[in-house]
């Protein structure tokens, strides 16, 4: 007579490899590494405007395509996700609220992004990167007892969360430096602040 497999719960090889797998992927280096060079680009003053707004949001809405095939919603993957998403839009409005802003000569806003900006959004990166590093070597199978003991369903549920994360601080970052830029372009002139170029923040 043979003994019987257990049916329930993940065996703590394959639950590491499905709590592991897809964390690794190069295409989320790419994505992550691209998102630094762009917040190096804003680190250089520059205008406002449509291209630059949408730069960030392109790079994200890549990795969204590339990776967020869906939204698990089993278990405790909702706090998870919506931890995650409240953790980057803190970060991306810690990191607009940083981003130093000034009126061109044209009336135009201006914007760069200072110590504190460029930190929030290179911090949020680098978490991400070095949870996607880590996932795939070696702590997999600590991932894999962190998520089995909180009800975490696998590695989508992840994914899914450090994408909603990215998306959550790039996103709330550009609604907090528009309605900045519209205030300050909508101010009379007389109260309008223009910061010299050469102002470090």
């Amino acid at each position: 007579m043979s003994t019987p497999t257990p049916t329930r719960g993940p065996t703590p090889r394959t639950g590491a490899r499905r709590h592991a797998d897809g964390m690794n992927n190069i295409s989320m280096y790419l994505i992550n590494a691209s998102l630094i060079l762009l917040v190096i680009r804003q680190i250089r003053e520059h205008p406002l405007d449509a291209r630059s707004l949408m730069a960030p949001v392109l790079a994200v809405g890549c990795a969204a395509v590339l990776f967020l095939h869906s939204v698990p919603a089993g278990g405790s993957d909702l706090v998870l996700e919506a931890a995650c998403v409240l953790a980057g839009a803190v970060m991306g409005a810690i990191g607009g609220l940083a981003t130093r802003l000034r009126l061109g000569a044209d009336g135009r806003p201006l914007g760069r992004a200072g110590v504190v900006a460029a930190g929030m959004w290179v911090g949020g990166v680098g978490a991400r990167l070095a949870f996607a590093v880590a996932a795939g070597n070696g702590a997999g199978p600590a991932i894999a007892r962190f998520s089995i003991a909180h009800h975490i369903s696998g590695s989508a549920a992840w994914v899914a969360a450090l994408v909603m994360m990215a998306l959550a601080d790039v996103l709330t970052r550009l609604v907090v430096i528009y309605l900045r830029g519209h205030r300050l372009a909508a101010a009379p002139a007389g109260t309008a602040a223009r910061i010299p170029a050469g102002v470090r923040g």
